[in-house]
């Protein structure tokens, strides 16, 4: 309020405006610095001091002013001061006074002060020891304690105390000595239980790697036995489908109770696996101890994949496939309840080295075995070992492959089993028509295999028309089917009926066709021997249905899809060309028989000069031999077989006949040979009738006679007993009678028919002897048929 008068009278008291900024800036407090700086500068610092020294005295002069005007108040306040002196000076005696009273009566106060207080020093120093006693106490029990967990075993409770200790009371313990003493025993009881709890623990591992055989071995017994009852359930199911009757509910059920016995089977301890896991975890090392059971489980692992060379596989591969189950079983339970405790990579790891390693055991080892019971044992075991394995969520692919890679070693041993079984049953087989007493036996033998000729049950005894090498062969190659089933079954392959079928070939073709076909060509084969097994064949080819309807059967295929005849084996063809074989044999057989017979340049005087009254002797042989041949077969061979055994015989015999005439041996005839040939001729036409009309050929083969393969020797010996032979060389005559002679056979036999000695004595006597009309009729045919010639 005072301020602005001020500036007004230092303006109009006429300073400059310089002096002016610079009073201005004084009186607002403002730093006068910059304006000194700027002075000294520029160089020019007598000008500022001037103007501050004008400034300094206008202040002076408002000071001067302003106490002239504030006198008279300024003198009533030192009068009122010196008043309040005065009163000071009073008011000290008085507290002087006071206080020394005060001071007499506080003395004795303060002497008992001084005792309250050290009273309540002693107080708190007991307390704050109390306190640290029992801190210390408290620290020391839990101490106690601990070394009591520890003796007992129970590591948890240990190391949790622990924890308790070092968390609330080792920070706070007063005593240093006692604090450096538990923080020097913490680590060593830590190091202790991890020693001791990993000394059990290995123990547990000694303990699970000897009980994983047993559960392995309890493990794929459960599956083994499921197996059988899906496999009886089918067999049910088979019979079922065939009686047109139901019987899957009681399957069911039994696969119900399976399941649980699994489990209440399957059971093995893990407790110390988890208990070592946690203390590890508390401890603060669960990756140590990880790591320690991840590389002694691969240890387990690789001793365990070591087989035994000192005993043989065959004996020891159960214990070896079991305890590798048990072991992955063990993996798996530990996988699926401890946690994060063992990563899945770390399983699959150890199991790609295990199956790596059992597909090289298996192929080593199946390529050294000889027998197909021994590779079959296994294959099963291991097809066991896979299923029970797939149900933990193993990939047992690699294992079936290899099973599937030794199938061909595995058929190629059962063959040469059942080819020395086979040529066993053929080399002992009698021949002879079986004969069954017993109903039982007639199902063992002929139903078995659809063997039989009639829906009817026959009268017994009853004979087959078969040897027993058919029903034994049949069985052989059952077993056969069977082995192979086995081996394909539970395979890689589900549906591997096709292949099955490639190996019923094989077997039925390759060994089957080949030991019957060697038993063909063996020269010391009878007529009964060849006609046998040319029956024989024929039943073992109406078995190959058979055969493939139970190879079907076996494979679950519908029965109904294999009965088409585009199903049917390539060996129910090659066993018919066998068959076809067999006949050939036999007629080969009676063909020698009967050339034995009819040893017609020996047995026949050619140029005899007696009228012939009947047949040769050796012609009733023929026929006998004949008869024989004809009743056996109709007793054995079927109709079609019958009719070719009669055929070739006749015709056989047919072709003797021509073929003597043409041979060297025969240099010449007369016409009394050819009226003894007719008169065998006779014989062997009425015995081709009469056989074709008894036994019933005549019905079936009604074009096809057997007199008429003869007709070529008929026809021949009508030719050389006419008496104008050359009615030969007239085309009509020879179409209507002749028509099976060939114009050059005709021509060397007529050369060879003499109807007179050639004697020296026997050509003069007969020189002038007048020639008879049949000869002349017969030289004029030699004589046109060298012509045409």
């Amino acid at each position: 309020m005072e301020a602005k008068p001020k500036r007004r009278i230092v303006t109009e008291n006429g300073d400059t405006g310089e002096d002016l900024v610079l009073a201005t800036l004084i009186g607002n407090g403002d730093d006068v610095g910059p304006l000194v700086r700027h002075a000294f500068e520029m160089g020019r610092p007598e000008p500022l001091v001037h103007q501050l020294k004008n400034v300094a005295r206008k202040k002076e002069a408002e000071i001067e002013d302003l106490c002239k005007t504030h006198y008279e108040e300024f003198i009533v306040a030192v009068d009122e001061l010196r008043g309040v002196l005065v009163d000071a000076e009073e008011l000290k005696s008085d507290l002087a006074t006071d206080n020394f009273r005060l001071q007499e009566v506080g003395s004795a106060l303060l002497v008992k002060l001084e005792e309250l207080l050290e009273s309540y020093a002693v107080k708190k120093n007991v307390t704050e020891a109390i306190k640290m006693s029992k801190i210390c106490v408290q620290a020391l029990e839990l101490c106690v304690k601990c070394n009591s967990y520890v003796s007992e075993g129970q590591f948890y409770h240990a190391l949790k105390t622990m924890d308790l200790i070092e968390r609330n009371y080792l920070k706070i313990i007063p005593l240093k000595v006692l604090k450096l003493a538990i923080e020097r025993r913490i680590p060593v009881i830590k190091s202790h239980i991890e020693k001791k709890v990993c000394s059990q623990f290995t123990e547990w591992l000694a303990h699970i790697r000897s009980s994983s055989k047993s559960i392995g071995q309890t493990a794929i017994g459960l599956i083994a036995s499921a197996r059988q009852r899906e496999e009886e359930m089918l067999e049910r199911q088979r019979k079922a489908e065939e009686q047109n009757t139901g019987g899957l509910g009681e399957l069911a059920y039994t696969l119900d109770v399976e399941d649980s016995e699994q489990d209440s089977v399957l059971k093995f301890d893990l407790t110390p696996l988890y208990r070592a896991y946690h203390i590890h975890t508390i401890l603060g090392v669960p990756e140590r101890f990880r790591d320690y059971y991840y590389s002694n489980r691969q240890l387990q692992l690789d001793s365990d994949l070591e087989i035994s060379y000192g005993q043989p596989f065959v004996e020891s591969y159960q214990t070896f496939l079991a305890q590798i189950a048990g072991y992955f079983i063990v993996e798996d339970r530990v996988i699926r309840t401890a946690g994060d405790f063992l990563l899945a990579d770390q399983v699959e790891t150890m199991w790609e080295t295990a199956i790596a390693k059992i597909v090289l055991v298996l192929e080593n080892q199946f390529a050294r075995m000889d027998s197909p019971t021994h590779l079959l044992l296994v294959k099963d075991y291991v097809t066991l070992l896979g299923a029970t394995l797939r149900q933990y969520g193993y990939e047992v692919g690699p294992v079936l492959d290899a099973l599937d890679k030794s199938r061909d070693k595995y058929h190629e041993l059962l063959l040469e089993e059942c080819r020395k079984q086979i040529v066993t049953a053929i080399s002992e087989d009698s021949y002879q028509q079986m004969v069954i007493r017993k109903e039982a036996d007639y199902e063992n033998n002929v139903l078995s295999f659809n063997l039989q000729t009639s829906e009817i049950m026959p009268a017994f005894t009853y004979i087959a028309p078969f040897s027993s090498m058919v029903p034994d062969v049949c069985r052989i190659i059952r077993s056969y089917i069977k082995g192979s089933v086995d081996y394909l079954s539970y395979g890689v392959n589900t549906n591997f009926f096709s292949v099955l079928r490639k190996y019923l070939d094989k077997i039925l073709i390759d060994v089957l066709n080949e030991v019957i076909l060697e038993t063909i060509n063996n020269n010391s084969i009878g007529v009964a021997q060849a006609m046998q097994i040319a029956a024989n064949i024929s039943f073992l080819e109406k078995a190959c249905d058979y055969f493939l309807r139970h190879a079907a059967q076996l494979c679950g295929i519908p029965s109904r899809s294999v009965e088409k005849p585009q199903a049917s084996l390539a060996a129910k063809v090659v066993l018919k060309t066998s068959r076809d074989e067999a006949y050939h044999a036999l007629l080969n057989v009676v063909n020698t028989k009967l050339d034995e017979f009819m040893k017609l340049p020996e047995n026949i005087n050619w140029i005899t000069e007696e009228m012939p009254q009947g047949p040769h002797e050796y012609m009733n042989e023929v026929v006998i031999y004949l008869e024989t041949v004809m009743s056996t077969a109709q007793q054995i061979l079927p109709t079609d077989a019958l009719y070719k055994v009669g055929v070739g015989a006749i015709e056989h015999i047919s072709n003797s006949i021509v073929s003597t005439f043409l041979s060297d041996s025969i240099k010449r005839f007369n016409a009394n040979a050819v009226s003894a040939i007719n008169h065998d001729l006779r014989v062997i036409e009425n015995f081709a009738d009469e056989r074709y009309h008894s036994t019933g050929l005549d019905e079936v083969y009604k074009e096809g006679s057997f007199r008429s393969y003869l007709v070529e020797v008929r026809q021949l010996i009508n030719l050389l007993s006419s008496s104008q032979p050359e009615n030969f060389m007239n085309p009509v005559i020879r179409e209507r009678n002749y028509n099976t002679l060939d114009y050059k056979k005709v021509a060397t036999i007529c050369d060879k028919f003499k109807d007179s000695p050639d004697g020296i004595f026997g050509s003069l006597a007969n020189r002038n002897t007048k020639l008879t009309a049949k000869k002349k009729s017969m030289d004029m045919l030699k004589k046109r048929l060298k012509e045409f010639n």
